[in-house]
């Protein structure tokens, strides 16, 4: 039988970068989905990936790029205009007769929600599974365990302080490595995973008590909480030049995590059912961490943590509400975040959902006991 060759979208991205390696570290062949030629690009090459330019909005250049693949991993990008990409891709889709898609959506996926790209992670379960002849699966992460990092990791481990923005809120968080490693399993066996919803999750429920004992392991150092105030990551965000998007819909996610939606149903053992190996703990996503040169202990770090710590508060910081009226994003009547939503929570708690579902009109795989 000769090999598939497997196209990965956003392959310059966090998890599109891992699946690529996880899928050459199975020694399949593998075509990279890329914006742009850049240092991110050619590090794929070197795995051995064939590297292709295209354009997720762009049906035809996508349908192009994907010629001669008969599997996928369907990654959409963090966009007000995230829907055009389905109808992009299914196109693409289509017209190349793939075989199999593993696309990523996530747990908060639905049509009441507050942000354009949660309603927009619910069409693609609603629709990418209407393919004709092609294995589908879903892969539902949650709140990954890098987001805890992004802001705090050089503050935590050159002033030793944590800004804890989400209160005393769980979750079981799972790494961008966990994630393509389940991606990369479904697509070396896709039938063996057609028709199914994967919920993925770290190994177990943590919060802010957690993050700071964690890191204070890691590091070898006292870090301590700093409760902090949404106007503080606004300004940090800004102060940093972190893409106001990605910050728009950040803001919301932190919301259902204060309000539980990330603990809902966690922890699962999707990672150790899929791939024969346990969820990567949070600690291994710290230690991945402080290896890069802003959690390194030195002076010139200590002056850069220092300097956003004192400056951020007096920096402009963004303004969420104004820049989505600026985009002009269709809103729903009723916005309502995941634990304020029944029908979101019906259809996670069904015993016949659990961590693995069937889609609608497929017979449901249940829980384990």
């Amino acid at each position: 039988m000769l090999q598939p060759l497997i196209a990965v979208t956003a392959a310059a991205g966090k998890t599109g970068r891992a699946a690529v390696r996880e899928l050459r570290a199975r020694d399949l062949s593998v075509r990279a989905l890329v914006r742009r030629r850049d240092p991110r690009s050619e590090a794929l090459a070197r795995l051995g990936a064939e590297v292709v330019e295209t354009d997720l909005f762009d049906g035809e250049r996508l349908a192009d790029a994907l010629k001669g693949v008969q599997r996928a991993y369907y990654c959409p990008p963090i966009s007000p205009h995230v829907a055009m990409t389905l109808d992009a891709f299914m196109h693409a889709a289509q017209v190349n007769r793939l075989e199999a898609v593993t696309a990523m959506t996530q747990w908060l996926a639905s049509p009441n929600h507050p942000t354009v790209m949660t309603r927009a992670m619910w069409s693609i379960e609603q629709l990418l599974p209407t393919l004709q002849g092609t294995a589908v699966t879903i892969l539902n992460p949650g709140f990954f365990a890098d987001n805890y990092l992004r802001v705090g990791m050089a503050t935590a481990a050159q002033l030793g302080l944590y800004p804890n923005l989400l209160g005393e809120s769980r979750n079981a968080p799972p790494s961008n490595d966990d994630m393509a490693r389940v991606a990369a399993a479904i697509l070396a066996e896709p039938h063996r995973h057609e028709g199914r919803r994967y919920r993925i999750t770290g190994p177990a429920l943590i919060d802010a008590n957690d993050i700071v004992a964690t890191l204070s392991k890691v590091l070898g150092r006292t870090v301590r909480r700093l409760e902090a105030p949404e106007w503080m990551l606004n300004k940090i965000a800004a102060y940093r030049g972190e893409p106001r998007y990605d910050m728009a819909v950040f803001r919301h996610y932190l919301v259902d995590h204060r309000q539980g939606a990330f603990a809902f149903g966690a922890p699962t053992e999707v990672v150790r059912e899929v791939t024969g190996h346990p969820a990567e703990s949070f600690e291994t996503t710290v230690r991945t961490y402080a290896a890069r040169p802003e959690a390194r202990r030195g002076s010139a770090a200590f002056r850069t943590a220092l300097a956003e710590f004192m400056l951020a508060p007096l920096w402009r910081g963004y303004d969420h509400a104004a820049y989505e009226r600026q985009l002009g994003l269709p809103s729903v009547d009723r916005p309502l975040y995941a634990m304020e939503d029944e029908a979101w929570k019906a259809d996670r708690a069904r015993p016949e959902a659990g961590p693995v579902t069937r889609f609608a009109g497929v017979e449901p795989v249940r829980r384990r006991a």
